[in-house]
């Protein structure tokens, strides 16, 4: 008779102590919402020290290691020298600095450890409701199509994706050389680098993305737009996009989207907007005519964990056409097709809308946020960074010595130091060095552009733990590095 092999023991990796386990996690909250609360206690920013830097240099972990141990160590190396998005007078780039309740809803969503893909279950109900939230946000119509994403960049690129396989649908099928002629892209000579790299990510080729002039608050000169699409075409070149920008990166300034929506109109082209902070204003009545023209967009990008301060990471793309969306990406795999019953039965898989198939619940932050605050709260919110974003020019203007380097349209202002009798490269060197003594000092936390080959400091104000006297704080601060560093 054939000898039946030892059975191994068998295990999983849940904890052998829930108990001490349980303590352990209820310090992590606790800890977390210290963090929080303290925010405006610890420094804007506080460089990593070697020895936290060469505490991530371990060999590979063969055996496991006691989970409060790993935590201590994620206590003392890795959470005091964050990115410190959550301190009041973090500007920099343009990233919300997230709430408590967003953090609680990303434990709730890992424990659930759900993929919204494909199925029937809540979480891809919760993802509908909050696509259809996202509709009315921005004037869509109800039958548009969305989906979740990362961010702006993947957002955009879904965009493009749809636009590329709407205006030639054998790309899908034969690949770009099938096109008759090389497609051309247009946009703001402001466009974000992102939308720049979707272009190339797509096949199309950045030389292809043409970067039309702005005037000079930054907006796009659609005249200009229109001439270089008529020459485009005239040389045997197929237009099929144009981008407008709510929000640029650099100032914050909208293109005219309704001029740029008819043009697009008149020329049979793709409208697609990126609203990756910009679009968010399209909440506040107020701003209804300096966004007019985003609801006529064939697509719209924006990002929730931006200037609707939802915690890292997730995006919305919203496109006019649901068919149209659903047949850049559907595929007819077996599988993958839904059922009349059971799990694989539900709605349609959000895999036939997008590249990914594992796809986390991002959705249940934004719906529990929104829950949470509804749109009079972010109103609120919004309008007071925008207040802010004016005081913080009318320092600058009053303030012996500063400078304001554009125009303050929405919550972006770029500025310099500037004590008089520097040649420009020399003022570009001072403002770095201002910009980094203000970071290593822990003051205040704003980054940076060059503007006409002028450096600028640049505050990105989206943050609604910042308030008014946190501006006054980092005037006085870069007037007084400024005046400090030997010239």
């Amino acid at each position: 008779m054939k000898k039946v092999p030892e059975l191994l023991e068998e295990t999983s990796l849940d904890p052998a102590d829930w108990a001490a386990f349980k303590q352990l996690g209820h310090r992590m909250l606790d800890d977390m919402f210290h963090y929080l609360q303290t925010s405006r206690e610890r420094p804007a920013w506080q460089k990593p020290p070697v020895e936290a830097i060469d505490g991530m240099q371990q060999p590979l972990p063969q055996q496991p290691a006691d989970p409060a141990m790993v935590y201590d160590q994620f206590l003392n190396h890795i959470l005091p020298y964050n990115t410190e998005n959550a301190h009041p007078r973090f500007w920099s780039w343009v990233q919300g600095g997230g709430t408590p309740l967003g953090m609680l809803a990303d434990m709730l969503a890992s424990g659930m450890n759900t993929n919204v893909s494909i199925g029937d279950h809540m979480p891809m109900y919760v993802e509908k409701q909050v696509i259809d939230w996202s509709k009315e946000m921005m004037g869509f119509p109800a039958t548009a199509g969305g989906i979740l994403l990362s961010g702006a960049s993947l957002a955009n690129i879904t965009a493009l994706v749809v636009a590329r396989n709407h205006f030639q649908e054998q790309v899908r099928k034969k690949g770009l050389q099938a096109v008759p002629a090389q497609m051309m892209m247009y946009g703001s000579a402001e466009t974000h680098n992102c939308v720049i790299k979707g272009v190339e990510v797509i096949g199309i080729g950045s030389d292809n993305f043409r970067k039309v002039p702005v005037d000079d608050q930054y907006q796009v000169r659609v005249d200009l737009m229109r001439q270089q699409i008529r020459e485009d075409r005239a040389a045997g070149l197929l237009p099929f996009c144009i981008v407008g920008n709510a929000g640029t990166v650099n100032t914050g300034s909208i293109d005219s989207l309704h001029e740029l929506a008819a043009l697009a109109r008149e020329e049979g082209l793709w409208f697609h907007v990126d609203g990756a902070f910009g679009a968010v204003p399209k909440i506040l009545p107020e701003f209804d005519d300096r966004l007019k023209g985003i609801e006529q967009a064939d697509s719209l990008s924006f990002d929730y964990h931006k200037w609707l301060y939802v915690n890292y990471e997730v995006a919305c793309v919203l496109i006019r056409d649901a068919a149209i969306h659903r047949a850049a990406f559907a595929s007819n795999v077996t599988y993958l097709v839904p059922h009349e019953r059971g799990l694989s039965g539900g709605p349609d898989p959000m895999s036939n809308y997008g590249m990914e198939l594992s796809r986390g619940f991002k959705a249940l932050k934004v719906w529990m946020s929104i829950k949470e605050h509804g749109l009079d709260r972010y109103r609120q919110m919004i309008r007071q960074n925008l207040r802010q974003a004016q005081y913080l020019a009318g320092l600058i203007k009053v303030t012996p010595g500063l400078e304001l380097m554009g125009p303050v349209p929405l919550n972006i202002v770029c500025f310099r130091y500037n004590p008089g009798g520097l040649t420009n490269e020399a003022l570009n060197q001072l403002n770095q060095e201002i910009l980094m003594r203000l970071h290593e000092q822990g003051i205040a936390a704003p980054s940076y552009t060059v503007l006409q080959g002028n450096y600028a400091i640049r505050a990105a104000i989206t943050n609604h733990r910042s308030r008014m006297d946190d501006f006054n704080v980092l005037v006085e601060a870069v007037q007084r590095i400024g005046s400090s560093v030997p010239s």
